[in-house]
């Protein structure tokens, strides 16, 4: 796919991603946390595109990836800023979003942030309020105390090394969270949800359904669907999803 370009924005961070020329709506894909543009949704999107000859972006926030920084040093503010960074300076008009996982969750940042960038939103497996709802529900009393006292806790993952969650994630997840205020999305929103997610609870994904404030928005379950969302058929289904929308 060869070499990414880079972008530096304002906050110092070097932003890599690959953007596909093409025609618009152009769409952006969100990636989730701890994973990166090479994952088998991202490249599948831009294989997609260009077939259609669709401009496509596809980067790695700060501390993922190729883009500059330690993870441990981010949070989801400092992501949602990183996306809007490079959606601003690299592509024009109107965007449809796909976001994975907590690139769902950023999505909705930029929802509100940029809402003339948006030209639809597309949530696989979308997880608004992770932080809060998910990691700092389910720690023990234990684990609450070291990672207030230490700043940081290790998870572990399906997925390989574990997560490191610090405590500047929990706070700034606070005041990044979705689902506690107003969420307008003026624009086309589907969610894809699959059954077999152990990642995302059904109830996540139905609360943002009930939750977004929108004319034209629609969750689909995907029976055994996982979280990866990668297989052939449920990467048809995001493809279909984005033809609807953009035809």
């Amino acid at each position: 796919m060869g070499d990414p370009s880079f972008l530096e924005t304002e906050t110092g961070r070097r932003i890599a991603y690959h953007r596909t020329e093409g025609r618009g709506p152009g769409v952006v894909f969100l990636g989730g946390f701890m994973s990166d543009m090479e994952g088998t949704k991202a490249l599948a999107l831009e294989d997609w595109a260009r077939r259609g000859a669709r401009a496509f972006l596809r980067f790695d926030y700060s501390g993922h990836g190729q883009s500059s920084g330690a993870f441990t040093d981010g949070c989801i503010g400092d992501w949602a800023a990183d996306a809007r960074a490079v959606i601003e300076a690299v592509t024009e008009g109107p965007q449809v979003l796909v976001g994975s996982s907590m690139g769902g969750w950023i999505a909705a940042l930029l929802a509100r942030a940029i809402p003339g960038k948006l030209a639809a939103v597309v949530g696989i497996a979308a997880a608004p309020d992770f932080t809060e709802d998910s990691m700092w529900r389910d720690f023990s009393d234990d684990e609450r105390a070291r990672l207030m006292a230490q700043g940081r806790v290790d998870l572990p993952s399906d997925y390989g090394d574990p997560y490191p969650i610090t405590r500047r994630l929990i706070e700034d997840g606070r005041e990044n969270l979705v689902l506690r205020g107003p969420l307008r999305i003026d624009v086309p929103v589907r969610l894809l949800q699959g059954t077999a997610d152990r990642d995302v609870e059904r109830a996540v994904a139905l609360n943002l359904l009930d939750h977004i404030d929108g004319s034209d928005v629609r969750l689909t379950f995907v029976k055994h669907a996982d979280h990866r969302f990668s297989s052939p058929e449920t990467l048809a289904l995001v493809e279909a999803t984005l033809d609807e929308l953009l035809d």
